[in-house]
Parts: C-alpha cells; sequence; structure tokens
C-alpha cells in the first residue's frame, strides 16, 4: 500500500488550524507538526534513485573521441 502524502499534508495543515491557542500545549504541538508536515512534503516531492550508467571506453582503455 503507498502512502497518500498530499492528502495527510491537507490534513495537517489542517489540524494546525485548529490549534490556534495562545497556550504552551498549542504552540508547541504546532511546531511538531511543522515538523511533521515538512517531512511529509519532503517524502511527497522526492524523486527516485537514479540509476547511473558507465561511460564507454575503448578497448584500450581511452576514452572515446570527442565529436566534431
Amino acid at each position: 500500500m503507498k502512502s497518500d502524502f498530499a492528502a495527510a499534508h491537507l490534513h495537517l495543515d489542517r489540524a494546525c488550524h485548529y490549534l490556534r491557542g495562545d497556550d504552551e500545549t498549542s504552540r508547541a504541538a504546532l511546531a511538531a507538526l511543522d515538523l511533521v508536515i515538512d517531512a511529509v512534503a519532503a517524502a511527497q516531492h522526492a524523486r527516485p534513485m537514479a540509476e547511473v550508467l558507465p561511460f564507454p571506453r575503448r578497448a584500450n582503455g581511452g576514452l572515446p573521441p570527442l565529436a566534431s
């Protein structure tokens, strides 16, 4: 099962909206949610690792000639 990061982000943003109190608990919860939102956004926009292809070499170990 794949995670729905967009939906998670939406719900976390909504939770921040409800925690607008001026008390220490609300401020601490908002700070924690900000960290979670950042982690979700990073996961949502992460790109998969690319495969590095080896550069072709000549049989004698040299590099191929540059195109003119």
